[in-house]
């Protein structure tokens, strides 16, 4: 059964699926891929200054060279990807269709492009690889570039990297570019997880997803292969090996634009178990009328507590080291801070926060050892027993933050 809705659009194949009317991309962003666009589109004027000179890109070209040497997904053509399309901007609420093209490659690949309007484009490599439910997913994850912007964003960045690559003779200036370079990667990798999100939101089938990624890392052998032993893969990655291992998997890394597709699955997979995808299937998601509204701060502080969590959760070698260091210097400040301040800062009186011979735990001031208070009026110590009163507290703050 075929659902037909009131503008034209279709739901394939016969069974409902849920829609997200007016959804900000900012529902199914990664949070780092989400602070970097939310950054970007605060700068008034920015992307309508590049676009302006895309003359300089070869996006005309690009565009040329896919209608004459392609073919255009259209009811005549690929139809059945045709109705996909149409299907995934209806449920994302993208407006304008981009078009759509299948080119000849026999390597599984699709990318979103494009400045003026995005178009996407599939090869012959990954139509053949996926079935229908698996491809509806990679549809969704390229519309989904395109509602983030991404095609835009992209491609600006892009020629910002190749105008600076071109100022290399700079003293140290392939220094500066790889720095720039790996900025961008490492922002890449963060939106194919971000797009990954919005092709489940589309296909609305986990199962779905995670055997198009696993069969893109390993073939058309679906009856050779298992979606949770391809996970116990992403698993062992990620735990597995010492240091030597955590930094060979950064240098590996380090070239790639996507991440590796046994950590994009668990990703997702993460994400599915999420309240966060929950409250979007519940119908509860931020809306694209209310974009211009977000605070860059409070997206980059979001970005920062992910890594963060990132790195205390994490299974790697190299990230337990960095977190056990972190924390440790954590106590150590809290320690010496409220040692220090307990020896200068609590004057000639009490001995604040420190539990009295009658094992009262004094809070204002000292306790003489009847248990009586010593108070603060006029005694010398007075004074410096409200101030002993703060390094006591300093000091179980700063071993509960570690």
């Amino acid at each position: 059964m075929t659902e037909q809705t009131n503008n034209g659009h279709e739901n394939l194949p016969g069974r409902r699926r849920k829609r997200f009317a007016g959804i900000s991309s900012r529902a199914y962003e990664h949070p780092a891929d989400r602070s970097a666009l939310v950054a970007l589109r605060k700068l008034s004027g920015f992307d309508t200054v590049f676009k302006a000179l895309s003359g300089l890109l070869p996006e005309r070209s690009l565009r040329l060279l896919f209608l004459s040497d392609s073919v255009r997904v259209s009811d005549a053509q690929f139809s059945h990807l045709n109705d996909m399309l149409r299907d995934a901007c209806y449920i994302l609420d993208l407006e304008k269709v981009p078009p759509m093209y299948v080119t000849q490659d026999p390597k599984p690949n699709a990318m979103c492009i494009g400045l003026d309007e995005p178009i996407i484009v599939v090869t012959t490599g990954l139509v053949e690889l996926l079935d229908e439910e698996e491809m509806r997913a990679v549809v969704g994850h390229e519309v989904g570039h395109a509602l983030s912007g991404h095609a835009v964003y992209r491609t600006i960045l892009l020629f910002l990297t190749s105008l600076a690559v071109k100022v290399a003779w700079i003293p140290l200036g392939n220094v500066a570019i790889m720095a720039i370079v790996t900025a961008l990667r490492e922002w890449f990798r963060k939106s194919e997880l971000s797009a990954d999100r919005a092709g489940l939101l589309v296909g609305q089938d986990v199962q779905s997803s995670m055997r198009g990624l696993m069969k893109i890392a390993g073939g058309n052998h679906l009856h050779e292969m298992n979606v949770d032993a391809f996970l116990a893969q992403a698993d062992e990655y990620e735990k597995g090996g010492d240091l030597r291992d955590s930094v060979l998997k950064i240098l590996n890394v380090l070239p790639r634009s996507h991440p590796f597709t046994t950590v994009r699955a668990a990703e997702l997979k993460k994400w599915s178990e999420t309240r966060d995808y929950q409250r979007i299937m519940d119908g509860h998601y931020p809306k694209r009328s209310e974009d211009k509204d977000t605070s860059v701060t409070d997206s980059f502080r979001e970005s920062g507590r992910h890594y963060a969590d990132t790195v205390r959760g994490s299974k790697d070698p190299l990230m337990k080291l960095v977190n056990d260091i972190a924390g440790g210097a954590g106590d150590l400040a809290g320690d010496l801070g409220g040692k220090l301040f307990g020896r200068f800062g609590g004057g000639g009186g009490g001995t604040g926060g420190t539990t009295n011979t009658d094992g009262t735990d004094g809070t204002d001031g000292t306790e003489s050892t009847d248990g009586t208070e010593d108070g603060g009026k006029g005694a010398p110590g007075a004074k410096g027993g409200r101030g002993g009163e703060r390094p006591g507290k300093d000091e179980r703050g700063g071993q509960s933050e570690g």
